[in-house]
């Protein structure tokens, strides 16, 4: 199974960062370049444990659909989601955070298989993984950008 292994330094306080991790709304920022929109479950705001996003966005072309759900909490040090209905064959996604540097520690592993057997792993070797990570870099960077500046106010009010 392919993992994405990533840390992104971020100067600004550990609670800001988390919670703007869980923000659909920031989610929905980062992804202007996909089109990426929520349309069920929790579609705007903050989202919590227990609860479900429906994502809708064009990835290689193709308009999918990606339900995920929170499952673990540990405010505000670690969250984890899942996939429970979308194109992966599976996708496990563990968020943590950990106050460093005067700023907060974002490490994200992410966990995801593509269903088509051996023609699916070559994919993740050749195509998918690069994606993946490039999609996740920059989602970090947006919450980045808007944890170190004044717009997280509008997104956690």
């Amino acid at each position: 199974m392919p993992s994405i292994h990533l840390t992104t330094h971020i100067n600004a306080p550990i609670d800001r960062c988390f919670h703007l991790s869980l923000s659909i709304d920031l989610h929905i920022l980062s992804t202007a370049k996909t089109s990426e929109v929520a349309i069920a479950g929790v579609t705007s705001g903050l989202i919590g444990k227990g609860e479900t996003v429906t994502w809708a966005a064009t990835h290689f072309g193709i308009r999918q659909k990606l339900t995920v759900k929170i499952e673990e909490v540990s405010e505000p040090y670690y969250f984890s989601d899942r996939m429970i209905k979308g194109a992966f064959k599976s996708m496990y996604h563990q968020h943590h955070f950990k106050e460093a540097d005067g700023g907060t520690l974002m490490t994200d592993e992410f966990n995801f298989e593509s269903p088509f057997g051996p023609v699916g792993k070559l994919f993740n070797k050749l195509v998918l993984t690069k994606y993946l990570t490039g999609f996740l870099i920059e989602r970090n960077n947006m919450i980045r950008q808007v944890a170190e500046g004044e717009e997280w106010k509008s997104l956690l009010k």
